[in-house]
Parts: structure tokens; sequence; C-alpha cells
């Protein structure tokens, strides 16, 4: 079975291999892993060892989300949020709920933002402390500029939370680069090819340092977090976690590391995002995005307008082929959601469009 979704990816079977064994998560045996795989991940970011520590939380990409924007914002604190997508409206539901004070620019889905669209919201209201954004949006497959964004927050010395939970290890970021981000947030079962259940934030310690009291979670406390390691060890952790998760991200990391790191990663990935755009649009289908848009993680597609079309039929007669796509979609118009990451290549890219080809013929049977 391909598994072309955006996450969880299609792993390798030496990454599924580590999750077939008993850990006890305290172990001190254990505990080194845990505490490399904490180093190698602030490597991975570009961060600086003493400036920037990996605070990691347990659960989906949206606990390690609402806990930095918890940390990070204190209760009540304006939030400008730029909402093109449908894990933008997410992470506004989750700073709201949280108690936080959240501003929003509304902008299409078929297009990236730009400093340019947020710029003029936060000159004209100095109260907003914090720029929190997604770095790739998987409902459409656009990629925000968070470089440039980062940028222009900088100069006008606000801060920054990423959400780049389907972008990290392959779109360029780097938090050395960046100081004005507080914390860039990610999960073990994206591009980094791991088994999903771990979500982690690289974040400035001076920062999480200044933030403690915020949370009002001790769960969702990324300084609870910092303190913690601090206290017992970076290879110890607060509450019983994904043993065998983490097990398996230490692989996923070392095939990362031999396949040549982040810009061997993006360009496999934009290769197989390049082979089913134009395989689909060679089929007749109509891409949701246009080619400049079009990033390297998830290509959306227009479903047929033939009213025989339904999705889910559809999705199940692709499985039987041995192709799994996303059974649902969050865009403006009816779409059609297909992974472009995971371990895959172009070869099987190229498959899937032989398939998806094969299923469009079996359900929109042309009259003779």
């Amino acid at each position: 079975m391909l598994l072309l979704i955006p996450g969880p990816v299609q792993t390798r079977p030496e990454v599924r291999a580590a999750m077939a064994q008993d850990i006890a998560p305290w172990d001190r045996d254990f505990q080194a892993v845990y505490a490399r795989i904490r180093e190698r991940i602030v490597g991975v970011a570009g961060g600086t060892p003493g400036v920037h520590a990996t605070l990691p939380i347990q659960g989906a990409g949206h606990f390690v989300t609402e806990a930095a924007l918890r940390t990070f914002v204190p209760p009540g604190g304006r939030v400008l949020i730029p909402m093109n997508g449908a894990y933008a409206t997410r992470m506004a539901r989750l700073a709201r709920e949280a108690g936080r004070d959240v501003v929003t620019i509304e902008l299409p889905d078929t297009r990236g933002a730009t400093a340019a669209d947020i710029l003029p919201t936060l000159e004209a209201d100095p109260s907003i402390g914090t720029v929190a954004m997604v770095f790739n949006e998987t409902g459409s497959g656009i990629v925000n500029d968070a470089p440039g964004i980062g940028a222009a927050v900088r100069a006008l010395g606000r801060r920054m939370i990423l959400d780049a939970v389907s972008a990290f290890g392959v779109l360029p970021f780097r938090m050395d680069a960046h100081p004005e981000c507080d914390a860039l947030v990610f999960t073990s079962g994206k591009c980094l090819e791991g088994m999903p259940g771990i979500g982690f934030a690289v974040a400035r310690i001076d920062r999480a340092e200044a933030c403690a009291g915020n949370a009002g979670s001790w769960s969702l406390d990324l300084t609870d977090v910092l303190a913690h390691a601090r206290r017992s060890g970076w290879g110890s952790i607060r509450f019983t976690p994904p043993v065998q998760a983490i097990a398996a991200f230490d692989v996923a990391l070392d095939l990362y590391d031999a396949e040549g790191g982040q810009a061997a990663r993006l360009a496999r990935y934009r290769a197989n995002a390049d082979a089913l755009y134009d395989g689909c649009a060679a089929l007749g289908l109509r891409p949701y995005l246009e080619r400049q848009h079009q990033g390297p993680v998830i290509v959306t597609i227009h479903q047929p307008a033939d009213p025989r079309f339904d999705l889910m039929a559809f999705v199940e007669a692709l499985k039987r082929r041995g192709v799994l796509i996303s059974n649902f979609w969050n865009t403006t118009a009816p779409t059609m959601r297909i992974g472009a990451i995971g371990a895959l290549t172009p070869d099987d890219m190229r498959h899937a469009v032989g398939a998806i080809g094969e299923t469009l013929a079996e359900l929109l049977p042309r009259a003779a």
C-alpha cells in the first residue's frame, strides 16, 4: 500500500522495526537516546546549543502548537494569525480557547502569505505582540513565507511562533537566523518520516524562562518541560511518553542524515510533488494551485465536475489498487488531497497516477 497522505507518512522498514521492543522510559539506556534526539533536533532546526532547546510534548501537532501559544503568548495577549487554510483556522481556535486575543488577516487559500500581507496590520496595531503562523498548509499545499515574515516581525520588535508541523526538516528555516522566533513546532510523523505520537518545540531558552507562569496548564507548559530537563536531565521525561515512537524517531533521524538532510529530502519531495502535479494534469484533472504556488508536501486536485463522482467511493476504489489518499478535503472548493511526503519516490508517484487514472475510468466510464 502506498500511503499518500500528509501524515502520518509511509515509513521505512527500519523505522517500523524499532517499534518492536518494550522500553522503560526512565531506563538509563533509553534516557541517553532521548537526550541525543533532543540535541539532534536543535541541529536540524539550525539552532544554537545553549540558546535553543528541544521541548517535547506527547500527542499530535495540535498539542505542541497549543503549548507554544500558551507558553509564549501571555493570557489576554494579542496574537496575529494569517488565515489562508484549515490549520490556520485551527491555530486561531487553539489560541482563543486558551484565552488569547486573536487578530486575523483573511487571505485566499491558493497562495502563501507574505510580509506584505501582515505588515499593515502589525504597523497599525502596536498591541499585537506575536505573529503565529502555519509554515505549510496541508489543506491546499501552499507554503507561507516564514523567513520573510519572520524578518518583518523582527524589524518591528515583535515575536513569532511557527507551526512547522508539516514542514520541519524540509522547508528551510534556521532558528539561529530568526531570533524573533520563540518556538518552532513539529511532530515526529511528518517530513522526518518517523512514527506519530510526539510533538517537539525548538524554543529559545531565554524566552521560555521569561514566560514562566503564562501557560495556565501543567501538561502544556513548555517552561515546565525546560525546568524538568534542567532538574532531572535532558534524557528525562515528565510524563510517560510514546517510547517506541521515540526509539523509531532516532532511526528516522539516522536515515534523514544518510539521505543528505534538508536539501536532499526537499529535492525528493519536490520531485514527488512534480510527478503528481504533472501526472494528474495529464489525466485531465485540474490542480487546485497554480504551479508557482505549489509546495512540495501535498498536491491538491479539484474533484471532477462529473455529478457521478463521489470522493469516498473514489478513495475506496483507489485503495483496492494499493494507493491510499485522504478521504476528506478542507479547501474552499471540493478537492482531493494527495501527499508527496514519506518514504516514497517519484516512481511511486507515477504508479499512483496510473492507479488514479484506472480508478477514474472505472467509476466514471465514458459513454460508448
